[in-house]
C-alpha cells in the first residue's frame, strides 16, 4: 500500500501511508484507539475507499469497489465482531454466499466434504455439522477464519482477535495462526494486547494519529513498554499494580444471590460476597459462567430468583432506574448492544441513564447547553477522538465508544460501581488512564465489582478476588496468591486442592 489518504468530515484518518506484506508473515498493526489502523485495513479490504494512494498485490496494481473484489483477490478479514448465523451448522456458515452448486440445488455433499478437508487440513477441532450456537467464543473464531480459508485467502486481516477469549483459546488461536503462516498465508493482527504481539508476530508497524511512525520493528529487538511508547508517544505504566491504601467496612453485599436466564436455567447459584470500603472485588472466569446474568441482578436489569443485593446495609433492589438513582454506576460488557445507541449523538449518549438528572434536564426539558458542556469536557478528560460530539456515536472506532461509556459512568457520583470489560479494544495510553481512574474511585472509598476476560487487567487491578465457574464462586483469594496458570486450571472447573498441588 503506497500513500494511503483517507480523510473524513474533520479528521485525516490516514496520511501518505506506505504498509507492506510479505509473504508467510505475520504483521502486528499498533496504535491508538483511532489512529488509523482499521482505516488502513478497511481500505485494503474493499470496505473503503483511499482519497488517494495506490494498493498493489505481487506488483500488480489493484482498486477493490467492495469487500467481493478484495475476496477474489484472496483478501479475508475477521471482524471484532463475528458475523456467524448462530443457527446454521458450521458448514452452512462457511459456505453461505458461494454455496457450491448441482444445478439449481445446493451441493451438500461437496460443501461438508470441502469443509472437511480443510477442518483437518488446520487441525481446527471442530465438528462440521455442529450448530454455531452451541460452539465456545474460541470455536467461533475458527469458523470465521475456516470461512476466509474456504474463500482462498492468502491474506488475513484479524481486527482484534482475542478481545473476547480466554488465555487457553489464545494460545489456540496462535498454533492456528502459526501453522497458516508456515502454509504461506499472510496475516495482520489488529490489536492492542503487546504481550500477544511479542509471541506471535514476525514484524510490529506501528500508526499514531494517521501517520506511520515505524514499519520494520522486530519482536526481538523490543519490548512492551518500548512499543507502548512508540504507540502514544510517552512513557507508560503498563503492569505496576497499586493496592488499596485503605480498605473500610462492608459497602456493597450480595447474600445467596441465584439468577435464572429467560429459559429458567440457574446461571448463577446461590452467590454471595461482600465488596468493602475502598476496594475492587474483581471475578475472573471463563464469558459464560454467569458474569452476564450476575451483572444484571446487581444493575437492575433483571429480578434475581433469589437472595439479596444490600448498599450501605439497605436491601437494593427495583429497576435500573432504581439502582442508578441510588448511586449504583454501571459499565455494561457489549458496548455495542447494552452500553450505546449508535444513530445518536455522541452528546446524547453521554447522559443516557442520567438525562433526568437536575444538572441535564429541568421540569422534563432537556438542559441543552449544559449537556454540550458536559459533553465538550468529557471528550477532552477522557480523549475521546472526534472533532465534534454532535457526531453520531456509530462514527467513532470501538475504543472511543468504550471512552464515551466510561467518562459517562466516571464523571458522575455513586457509591457503588458494576464495571465489565473496561478497557475491551482500548489502546496503551487509554488502558492507563482508565485504570487511574478506576484508582481515584475506589481511594474515595467507594465499593467497584470488575468482570474481566482479560486475566492480566483483572489481577493487576483487585485488591481481592474470586473465582467463577459455572454459576458457582469456586475460589476467594488476593490477585497473589496464584498463578496465572493456576487461576487458569480453576476457571475451567479444577479442584482448589489439586490447583493448590500444582502450585506446590
Amino acid at each position: 500500500m503506497s500513500e494511503i489518504t483517507k480523510r473524513y468530515p474533520g479528521t485525516l484518518a490516514l496520511n501518505k501511508v506506505d504498509a507492506r506484506l510479505e509473504e508467510g508473515e505475520i504483521l502486528s498493526l499498533l496504535g491508538e484507539n483511532g489512529a488509523g489502523k482499521t482505516t488502513l485495513m478497511k481500505i485494503l479490504y474493499g470496505m473503503e475507499k483511499p482519497d488517494a494512494g495506490e494498493i498493489f498485490i505481487h506488483g500488480e496494481k489493484v482498486a477493490f469497489n467492495n469487500p467481493n473484489d478484495a475476496i477474489a483477490r484472496g483478501i479475508c478479514m475477521v471482524h471484532q465482531h463475528f458475523m456467524l448465523v448462530p443457527a446454521f451448522t458450521v458448514v452452512e456458515n462457511v459456505i453461505a454466499g458461494i454455496e457450491p452448486r448441482k444445478g439449481v440445488f445446493i451441493d451438500r455433499r461437496a460443501a461438508e466434504s470441502k469443509v472437511a478437508a480443510l477442518v483437518e487440513k488446520y487441525r481446527f477441532n471442530i465438528d462440521p455439522h455442529a450448530k454455531v450456537e452451541s460452539l465456545s467464543v474460541g470455536e467461533q473464531q475458527r469458523v470465521e477464519i475456516l470461512k476466509a480459508l474456504y474463500r482462498d485467502a492468502k491474506i488475513l486481516i484479524l481486527d482484534e482477535p482475542s478481545a473476547v477469549l480466554t488465555p487457553y483459546e489464545v494460545d489456540e488461536l496462535f498454533i492456528t495462526l502459526r501453522f497458516l503462516r508456515e502454509q504461506g498465508t499472510s496475516i495482520v493482527i489488529i490489536t492492542h494486547k503487546l504481550k500477544e504481539t511479542m509471541n506471535v508476530a514476525d514484524r510490529v508497524m506501528v500508526l499514531r494519529n494517521g501517520v506511520l511512525i515505524h514499519d520494520d520493528v522486530k519482536p526481538a529487538d523490543t519490548n512492551p513498554q518500548e512499543l507502548s511508547e512508540m504507540m502514544v508517544g510517552r512513557l507508560i505504566q503498563l503492569e505496576a499494580r497499586h493496592p488499596s491504601p485503605r480498605i473500610g467496612g462492608v459497602k456493597f453485599s450480595v447474600k445467596n444471590l441465584t439468577v435464572k436466564d429467560e429459559r429458567g436455567c440457574e446461571k448463577v447459584k446461590d452467590v454471595s460476597f461482600d465488596i468493602r470500603e475502598g476496594e475492587i472485588l474483581g471475578i475472573a472466569g471463563i464469558e459464560g459462567n454467569g458474569q452476564c446474568e450476575l451483572i444484571e441482578a446487581l444493575t437492575g436489569l433483571t429480578t434475581p430468583e433469589s437472595g439479596e443485593v444490600l448498599l450501605d446495609g439497605k436491601p437494593l433492589c427495583g429497576t435500573a432506574r432504581d439502582f442508578i438513582d441510588r448511586g449504583v454506576g454501571h459499565v455494561p460488557e457489549d458496548r455495542t448492544h447494552m452500553g450505546l445507541i449508535a444513530p445518536m449523538t455522541i452528546k446524547c449518549n453521554m447522559i443516557l441513564g442520567y438525562q433526568d438528572c437536575p444538572d441535564m434536564s429541568r421540569h422534563k426539558l432537556m438542559r441543552w447547553k449544559e449537556i454540550a458542556t458536559y459533553a465538550e469536557t468529557c471528550r477532552e478528560e477522557f480523549g475521546v477522538k472526534t472533532p465534534t460530539v454532535e457526531a453520531p456515536v456509530s462514527s467513532l472506532s470501538g475504543g472511543n465508544q468504550q471512552k464515551v461509556i466510561i467518562a459517562r459512568v466516571l464523571s458522575r457520583e455513586h457509591e457503588a460501581l458494576i464495571v465489565a470489560h473496561p478497557t475491551r479494544g482500548i489502546d496503551v495510553g487509554a488502558q492507563e488512564y482508565i485504570h487511574n481512574e478506576l484508582y481515584k474511585f475506589r481511594d474515595k472509598g467507594k465499593a467497584m465489582l470488575l468482570i474481566s476476560a482479560d486475566l492480566d487487567e483483572v489481577v493487576k487491578l483487585s485488591d481481592r478476588l474470586l473465582v467463577i465457574y459455572e454459576g458457582r464462586i469456586v475460589a476467594d483469594c488476593a490477585p497473589e496468591e496464584f498463578s496465572k496458570v493456576q487461576l487458569g486450571l480453576l476457571m475451567t472447573g479444577n479442584s482448589l486442592e489439586s490447583v493448590k498441588e500444582v502450585g506446590a
